[in-house]
């Protein structure tokens, strides 16, 4: 979650509808919460900008509750029609450009209000920030066995990839391990160069905080980088990211072919949990409105 927030608060909806679905209801209804936590955490905000930031969120909250979550809603029931067959390329890949396409919704409606905040923050507040980007950019490192060798490196990424797909389809024989290992130390290493990318948009971001002047240029030069997120990448890291996704791509696929009826349906149950979820919370301010005298 904390690399979607890193940027700007907007990012923090994002993070939260990609939590458990189990969170999800819990977490968005306190985002607020979280989303001022984390601003204080990264930016160690002074009390004139605890309270701009919480109005300014507060504005994109509504938004994104009562607009945004209907429309989720919808798209994770085609999504969900989708699955119930076999899973195609053009799914997999109409699923991912669906996920781009609500996150740059985000973007264009929350990067003016966080141009507005950005533009408040002092170099001090700003070696808060790489001081917090260092923290987490150690925890990168631990999580993805960076200091290890190359075989480290694979084994810990197949334990990520295998407790994904459990947390999706449930329990997976050993016939279905060992063919999901395979692909995944088929994928090409890319761990190394994606922490190089990383600390790449953390400079981007602090060049362009040096350049601040205009507010509506700056808000303009800021929803761009948070769009631009490919732009600027080493030709190495572009082609092997793109290898990478492409092989991932069809490894879900091949994942999809192998599953059981039961394995299936638990994969629909949690897509029916977040439909369920995102119609309930969207509709809560209806509820109360017409319980009104």
């Amino acid at each position: 979650m904390h690399v979607l927030w890193r940027k700007s608060f907007p990012l923090l909806i994002v993070a939260v509808l990609l939590a458990g679905c189990s969170t999800v209801r819990l977490g968005y209804s306190q985002l607020d919460n979280i989303a001022a936590w984390k601003a204080d955490e990264y930016f160690d905000l002074d009390a004139r900008q605890k309270q701009d930031f919480q109005e300014r969120f507060e504005r994109i909250y509504e938004w994104h509750r009562y607009e945004q979550l209907p429309e989720y809603a919808a798209f994770l029931s085609q999504a969900k029609s989708r699955l119930h067959k076999r899973l195609t390329r053009e799914d997999v890949l109409w699923f991912v450009e669906g996920l781009r396409a609500r996150y740059r919704a985000i973007v264009m409606r929350g990067s003016d209000e966080a141009a507005a905040l950005l533009l408040t923050i002092t170099p001090p507040q700003l070696d808060a920030l790489q001081r917090q980007w260092d923290k987490d950019n150690r925890r990168f490192l631990r999580e993805y066995r960076l200091g290890d060798g190359a075989e480290e490196i694979r084994r810990a990424r197949v334990r990520r990839t295998l407790d994904r797909v459990r947390d999706w389809v449930g329990g997976l024989s050993y016939e279905q391990e060992q063919r999901i290992v395979a692909m995944v130390n088929a994928l090409p290493m890319t761990e190394r160069l994606r922490h190089e990318d990383r600390v790449r948009r953390q400079r981007e971001f602090l060049q362009l905080m040096s350049k601040r002047g205009n507010r509506e240029e700056f808000a303009a030069q800021l929803r761009r980088w948070l769009l631009a997120w490919e732009e600027g990448r080493t030709p190495e890291y572009a082609q092997r990211f793109n290898q990478w996704f492409e092989q991932r791509v069809q490894m879900l696929v091949e994942i999809d072919r192998m599953l059981a009826p039961q394995q299936r349906a638990v994969a629909l149950h949690r897509l029916q949990d977040y439909v369920d979820d995102f119609t309930k919370l969207a509709e809560r301010r209806r509820v109360q409105t017409a319980a009104q005298p």
